[in-house]
């Protein structure tokens, strides 16, 4: 499926366009955390783990996040449990994946979504595809990317294998990621998946299990691996 609009990076940033992407990634990572901290209830384990990697990782340590998909809303309301020196911080914030049939369809909201640091993925193009190659520089330039892997929200919350994309990712970053893992709860409570699409307060309470899970994860696809290629 072809990108409907133009694509919306301009080669080598101009400074109006890199002042305009501060502002819109400022204002709606403030808006996420007034909504998420003071609209609702937030609790958040282990957030000191993604804070330093966010503010104190080396300039060649990229840093790829992932989580769960509950709702439209995830990004950016995900971010309220940044410090707002994060979301003022534009060579800081994330760069992410985002479908292009929803959010890409007008000039318009092309360029809010682009300046606000989501990159344009058309379903069905595939891992390699214009979009992927512009989130795997970004890694390669040592930036902070998040991705869903489920590739949609999960609206049933069952088990859904992870889309290859992410594969790609770590196959071709030419650095060394640092992968964190991160689990949220309460999220489509905030922005129920039904009609009407509205926003509520006094709902969400987000959880960030950073512990051993990468480990495990590991484990498990490393005998899955091993099923299917059986050593002769």
């Amino acid at each position: 499926m072809p990108l409907a609009v133009r694509w919306p990076f301009p080669a080598g940033p101009p400074l109006p366009w890199a002042l305009a992407s501060r502002l819109v990634t400022g204002l709606v990572g403030t808006y996420s955390c007034v909504w998420t901290r003071y609209l609702n209830r937030l609790r958040v384990h282990n957030a000191e783990v993604l804070h330093e990697l966010v503010e104190r990782r080396g300039p060649r340590t990229p840093l790829l996040t992932l989580s769960n998909h509950q709702s439209c809303m995830d990004d950016p309301h995900l971010w309220g449990s940044l410090k707002l020196r994060h979301v003022w911080s534009l060579h800081k914030m994330r760069w992410t994946p985002t479908a292009a049939d929803i959010c890409f369809t007008r000039e318009l909201h092309s360029r809010f979504f682009s300046l606000g640091r989501c990159v344009p993925v058309c379903r069905g193009d595939g891992v390699y595809q214009r979009g992927m190659d512009f989130i795997l520089e970004k890694l390669n330039q040592g930036d902070w990317v998040h991705v869903f892997p489920e590739g949609k929200v999960n609206m049933g919350q069952e088990f859904v294998r992870f889309k290859w994309g992410i594969g790609r990712l770590l196959a071709e970053c030419r650095l060394d990621p640092v992968i964190l893992p991160l689990w949220h709860g309460g999220m489509n409570d905030v922005l129920p998946n039904a009609p009407p699409y509205v926003p509520r307060v006094g709902q969400v309470e987000i959880r960030k299990a950073l512990t051993d899970f990468v480990q495990r994860e590991f484990e498990v696809l490393r005998g899955q691996a091993r099923a299917l290629h059986p050593t002769p």
